[in-house]
């Protein structure tokens, strides 16, 4: 069954970003792991204090006083109630987290797909991983999609050719 290359080319950022989603959750899940360790006592929200011994816990170098926890969640806190409840405590977790990070997790999926070190994807490399992800393509067809957006012309996407594949 052979499709349009506009439409081959969408299924490569549908299926690039079902693999970010799946990042995503991954992470969600993570997040949550983290948000019951803090939870000391079982409630479904984290105080000050349990943000507070839990910080001091993970050591990484920092320590964490009470009122700068407290600080914390008073500027967290969504629903004024003194505690942080799981959307508050992932708003806290990625606060500062932007640009830099999308940008990296878009420079591990391109590592993904390249995975010859060559740091272009090439149609083999494509191929390699679209089966992966449960999509059979021949190595024309990976061609095809990637001559749509080989704004050089060398039958490989380097990662600036990748960024603008994945911002169509």
């Amino acid at each position: 069954m052979y499709r349009s290359i506009h439409l081959t080319s969408l299924d490569i950022r549908v299926l690039t970003y079902t693999y970010l989603f799946r990042l995503l959750m991954d992470k969600h899940q993570q997040y949550k792991r983290a948000f019951n360790h803090f939870d000391a006592n079982g409630d479904g929200k984290i105080s000050a204090s349990e943000l507070q011994r839990c910080v001091e816990s993970i050591g990484r170098g920092g320590e964490l006083s009470l009122a700068d926890a407290e600080v914390a969640v008073v500027l967290m806190d969504t629903d004024g109630d003194g505690l942080l409840c799981f959307e508050d405590f992932v708003k806290l977790v990625e606060f500062g987290v932007g640009e830099e990070e999308k940008a990296n997790d878009l420079k591990e999926t391109f590592r993904l797909y390249e995975m010859e070190g060559s740091g272009c994807i090439t149609p083999k490399s494509l191929k390699r991983m679209l089966c992966r992800l449960g999509e059979i393509r021949s190595i024309e067809e990976c061609s095809l999609m990637i001559h749509h957006f080989d704004l050089d012309g060398d039958g490989e996407l380097n990662f600036d050719e990748f960024k603008v594949m994945m911002s169509c």
